[in-house]
């Protein structure tokens, strides 16, 4: 297969909002051809996910997965289009998947957009700070916090974790192939992550 580099892929996805797999297949398969993975794409159904991200999806399931005996509980609410495709296995199936994933990474929101700006701004002190501490110069702070940001975003923030089943896509990725697989735009609104005992305090006695 052909070598993909990532500014490649990055504009295949800037112009088709694929998954980042489905865009390095994509070129894979065509020897590195945007205008070729784009037809491929549109082939597979997975360049016009981005046009039903839009639609208001106001059905869709709540649901709950206990893990470990009940020492982990979640409760999901995952939104579609349709009735229909709610009560389909493919969708209780991803929002299934969705459950397990909050259970097993520990995420706090579903996507960066949720983090409140205060948290943001916190973060961003305190990598500043660090990389101070390590001697950084000053002119690269900025580019050191970004980056240490994109992972403080991976790690909180739902929609940007590694899939648990396949850490080589994100659950976004995961989303998105649903919506083009379905036909119907597909949403997490909302999720609680109940672990036993947690911020209660241990009697020291």
């Amino acid at each position: 297969m052909a070598d993909i580099s990532m500014d490649k892929i990055k504009e295949l996805r800037e112009r088709t909002q694929a998954g980042f797999m489905d865009c390095k297949k994509a070129l894979q398969e065509n020897d590195g051809d945007i205008e070729k993975a784009i037809t491929y794409l549109r082939e597979k159904g997975l360049a016009a996910a981005a046009k039903k991200a839009g639609r208001v999806a106001s059905e869709g399931v709540i649901d709950s997965y206990i893990h470990m005996g009940g020492r982990i509980g979640v409760l999901i609410e995952v939104n579609c289009e349709t009735d229909f495709v709610a009560k389909t296995d493919a969708f209780r199936a991803l929002v299934k998947d969705l459950a397990m994933q909050i259970a097993a990474s520990k995420p706090q929101y579903v996507s960066r957009e949720e983090v409140p700006a205060k948290v943001v701004e916190e973060e961003r002190s305190i990598y500043a700070a660090a990389a101070r501490n390590e001697g950084k110069p000053e002119q690269v702070i900025d580019k050191i916090v970004d980056g240490r940001m994109e992972k403080f975003y991976k790690d909180v923030c739902l929609m940007e974790q590694p899939f648990v089943k396949d850490p080589d896509r994100s659950i976004k990725d995961i989303i998105t192939e649903a919506i083009a697989t379905m036909g119907e735009n597909i949403n997490v609104r909302r999720f609680v992550r109940f672990e036993r005992g947690e911020g209660t305090a241990v009697d020291a006695e």
